[in-house]
């Protein structure tokens, strides 16, 4: 029997919310730790994630967030400090249920081999420089990602 190919699972990572950045660093960690290989495509405002000025400070917009758990109008969500407070919340939960930090999620994407992808076109269109960038991180474009994605058990647009 012929040796069978690792399954594969490709993403693209295109919000740099904390809330966005959940996602796609626990599919992938989930994916090596199943025996998978896992790529992220970073591209447009998903950079951040990937950023190492960012990457640590990422926060949860309240503002026509239909995910806040309490219903909250518009105005109170453009409130000074109510984005503060709704990241606040977010990583309280995350820390409860022992959820690991996006730094950490990176690390262990990092140390599991997960393609970290930054989307080049979006990094000259954006101003982002290679040195932005947390280590570990390739750059390439559409075509780069395509290439990894064609061959993907699962694909998924977080």
């Amino acid at each position: 029997m012929a040796d069978e190919k690792p399954k594969r699972i490709a993403l693209i990572a295109s919000k740099g919310t904390l809330d966005m950045a959940y996602p796609p660093l626990i599919l992938a960690t989930a994916a090596i730790s199943m025996d998978m290989e896992a790529g992220i495509f970073f591209t447009f405002y998903g950079l951040d994630i990937i950023n190492k000025h960012k990457f640590n400070s990422l926060k949860v917009p309240p503002l026509a967030n239909p995910a806040m758990p309490v219903p909250m109008p518009n105005i109170l969500g453009a409130l000074p400090g109510m984005t503060a407070m709704a990241t606040m919340m977010m990583k309280s939960w995350m820390s409860k249920a022992n959820v690991a930090t996006i730094p950490k999620l990176l690390d262990m994407a990092k140390e599991g081999g997960v393609r970290l992808i930054g989307c080049q076109m979006t990094m000259d269109v954006m101003g982002v420089k290679k040195e932005d960038l947390i280590d570990g991180v390739e750059i390439g474009g559409a075509a780069t990602f395509l290439d990894f994605a064609v061959d993907a058990n699962v694909s998924l647009f977080v």
